[in-house]
């Protein structure tokens, strides 16, 4: 028989080993938490790079399957990074793209989906911009300390209230819209180069162009290395007319669109030569893409992708996306999910434990998807493709409905305005990437779904005259001046 002081004590002794352990593992636990959170807090924010070209088409560089253009320093990227098959840009056309990108909203929610009626895009002397209630990516990440530019074409208002200076961005340098848009019958002054708010050239040699932004973008990186920066760089090109320096002119297998695109290629090449220089490049997150699809002419191309820039086809707002960001994205990653513009600022967000606005937003976290975590996939059950005031086409898995329409501008298989019945139809784009084949009758099911669809956005986003509940408005100022250059 045992005697009872002798369980007593072990009972004692069996309690003081296990508060031991119980101590020893919370001190434990407590030390690796304060080494992993001094490691965090010695890993310095993200910077964030953001390449944005005009009108380059889905099969205009090599890694999307280009024979014609040397793309070298942009498949490198992909080799590095993540290669998106599926991502879109939210309009056909440079103003609503450009909103869209930086509110993270489709370009109806925020009143950018048109100027004017006789217009696509916005113009010169346009009393219409981004509304300053709207948070951009800049704001967003100026709020965390990050020193922020906008180099390149701008296009959401020449007004001084709508410029990039006043939606976060300390830094502007760039055309404040397209590069055609020089019309003298219209009134319009000559193209202007800008700093800030104060045009420095006009008209601008727009063959410097491209080399500009690249310096440009250079030196911003070197002046702000010892702090987190983030870099929008919307270029200028491919968008017609088509212009490329001295050292590039003539000298790409495909005329002055191959040239300007090659040129591009430099430039992100010498960026990424100055991040590397400067080792900043583990710490950067480049994401290179386009505001929508190639019109098609002068050699662009938007293959395997059916029509063009200006349409709701695959080819007008399909366009590629690469996303490079050492150590956290797997080189040679390919992402087929649906993705668009309107994720990049929520992505953005989540890495920088940014709060998101108040208002809705349309787009949605990506980081799982860029990380290829477990279970990642789409944040879209459906997305819609808007062209002007109109909704025209709805995506759903692999499914995309072309909507039956009286009116519209352009027809899905043309990006020439015509004003007929355009028939619905019903296709699978991973069977069918031409949306030639309608699959309406054999599926009357998806048809539904896609009906439910199209009343959500309807009431929430707007289509037509009818405005959606969550619809906002731009910003009109009360008169409206030409950007010139001042005199000495």
């Amino acid at each position: 028989m045992i005697h009872r002081s002798l369980l007593l004590w072990h009972d004692h002794n069996h309690a003081n080993s296990t508060h031991m352990i119980t101590r020893f593992a919370i001190i434990l636990v407590a030390l690796l938490s304060a080494s992993h959170a001094k490691e965090t807090m010695s890993q310095p924010p993200p910077n964030f790079i953001v390449i944005f070209c005009d009108d380059l088409g889905y099969g205009d560089i090599g890694c999307y399957g280009s024979t014609k253009n040397r793309t070298p320093h942009i498949d490198q990227l992909a080799k590095e990074g993540m290669r998106f098959t599926d991502f879109y840009s939210s309009s056909p056309v440079c103003t609503p793209a450009r909103a869209s990108l930086l509110t993270g909203c489709y370009p109806r929610r925020v009143g950018l989906h048109e100027a004017e009626t006789q217009h696509w895009v916005l113009i010169p002397r346009n009393k219409r911009g981004m509304n300053a209630n709207e948070l951009t990516i800049a704001e967003l990440l100026k709020k965390k300390g990050y020193a922020t530019a906008c180099i390149g074409k701008w296009h959401l208002g020449d007004q001084p209230p709508h410029l990039p200076t006043e939606h976060g961005f300390d830094y502007y340098f760039g055309i404040p819209y397209s590069n055609d848009m020089a019309n003298e019958k219209r009134g319009d002054p000559p193209l202007s180069l800008v700093r800030n708010k104060k045009v420095i050239a006009a008209p601008v040699d727009q063959s410097t162009l491209t080399k500009r932004y690249t310096d440009e973008t250079m030196h911003f990186i070197e002046t702000n290395k010892d702090q987190p920066f983030f870099i929008y760089l919307p270029h200028t090109f491919p968008h017609v007319p088509i212009f490329a320096s001295p050292d590039f002119r003539g000298k790409s297998a495909n005329g002055i669109y191959g040239d300007s695109i090659e040129e591009l290629d430099w430039s992100t090449g010498e960026i990424m030569k100055a991040l590397k220089r400067l080792k900043l490049d583990d710490n950067t997150l480049v994401i290179f893409t386009s505001d929508n699809g190639s019109n098609g002419r002068r050699g662009g191309s938007n293959a395997p992708l059916s029509g063009a820039k200006g349409s709701t086809m695959e080819g007008g707002m399909r366009v590629p996306m690469i996303a490079r960001w050492p150590n956290k994205i797997r080189a040679g990653a390919v992402c087929s999910a649906l993705t668009t513009t309107m994720d990049i600022l929520p992505t953005f967000a989540a890495i920088t434990s940014s709060n998101l606005p108040d208002q809705t937003i349309d787009g949605g976290n990506i980081l799982p998807l860029l990380l290829e975590k477990d279970g990642a996939e789409s944040p879209y059950e459906a997305f819609y493709y808007y062209r002007r005031r109109q909704l025209q086409a709805i995506r759903y898995g692999e499914w995309k409905w072309h909507l039956p329409l009286e009116q519209t501008y352009p027809r899905w298989d043309s990006v020439e305005p015509k004003k007929e019945m355009r028939p619905g139809k019903l296709v699978h784009l991973g069977r069918d990437l031409q949306e030639t084949t309608d699959l309406t009758e054999k599926h009357p099911e998806i048809i539904e779904k896609m009906r439910g669809f199209a009343m959500e956005a309807t009431q929430t986003i707007g289509n037509e005259a009818t405005k959606g509940s969550g619809q906002r408005q731009p910003t009109d100022t009360a008169e409206s001046k030409p950007m010139i250059l001042s005199q000495p």
